[in-house]
């Protein structure tokens, strides 16, 4: 079986492009980036709040690498579901991050927060492929 995620490619101040889609995290709509150079999904640690409802977050027992920085302390915490358009992953263990530098670029210019990036973990497991030109991305299970 295969779904399909609709995307947004988006313009980045003339610095390239960002492809967002939307998920839904224990049933409520999540926006996340699609980073085919992530190594894994991860969420942001303010925003999560609002899908689980507390912030009872595990300390993760190694740091991250990426999104501009050496390393950082990352944390985690099993969400119900992850709803990829039909893809659900039950008892997802994601990992949290501080993406509040992603967000805050975002804002800058005129752009909604992001809850989360999609990255290699599921892309990978799923067989992903991203379709530019019909903005499309397609996932197998």
């Amino acid at each position: 079986m295969t779904t399909n995620l609709p995307l947004t490619i988006q313009a980045i101040e003339n610095d390239g492009y960002h492809l967002l889609t939307t998920i839904l995290i224990n049933g409520k709509n999540a926006l996340i980036i699609i980073d085919t150079g992530a190594s894994r999904s991860v969420f942001d640690e303010t925003r999560i709040i609002d899908f689980i409802g507390h912030n009872n977050l595990s300390e993760h027992d190694k740091l991250s690498s990426g999104l501009g920085t050496n390393t950082m302390t990352s944390k985690k915490v099993v969400l119900d579901t992850l709803n990829l358009n039909g893809l659900v992953l039950n008892h997802y263990e994601a990992t949290i991050l501080n993406l509040h530098h992603v967000n805050q670029s975002y804002q800058k210019i005129g752009l909604n927060p992001i809850d989360g990036i999609l990255g290699g973990d599921v892309l990978n497991d799923y067989h992903a492929i991203i379709d530019y030109k019909n903005s499309i991305l397609t996932l197998s299970f």
